[in-house]
């Protein structure tokens, strides 16, 4: 049996990220390129991401954040607070992961049906 791919750059914070296997993640995925367009439209907090994603649960919301964080698309800071308060945000690698997805969304324009 052969070792899985390489989607977690966090785990071999030398290795390089496995761009085209994320982007096959991501862009199968309706779920994660709606929640990478609420936290560019400056949603941050789980919470209010529920709210903007309609017809998403709050299972799939955690497991897109946590495979976003995986990947290094997203950054979590989490605020020392009560009540506990959690923010995502763009790493570096996210933010230039993004120009690509407007690239695909581009080309689908141009050429999609």
């Amino acid at each position: 049996m052969s070792a899985p791919p390489n989607l977690t750059p966090s785990l071999a914070p030398n290795a390089p990220p496995d761009v085209s296997r994320i982007v096959e993640d991501v862009v199968g995925c309706k779920w994660t390129l709606a929640v990478l367009g609420a936290v560019r439209g400056g949603v941050c907090r789980p919470g209010a991401l529920e709210q903007a994603i309609d017809g998403v649960s709050k299972k799939v919301l955690n497991e897109r954040l946590n495979k976003l964080v995986r990947f290094g698309i997203l950054e979590k800071q989490a605020y020392a607070e009560l009540p506990p308060r959690v923010e995502y945000r763009f790493t570096p690698f996210g933010a230039r992961f993004c120009v690509v997805l407007d690239e695909i969304e581009s080309l689908q324009r141009e050429f999609g049906r």
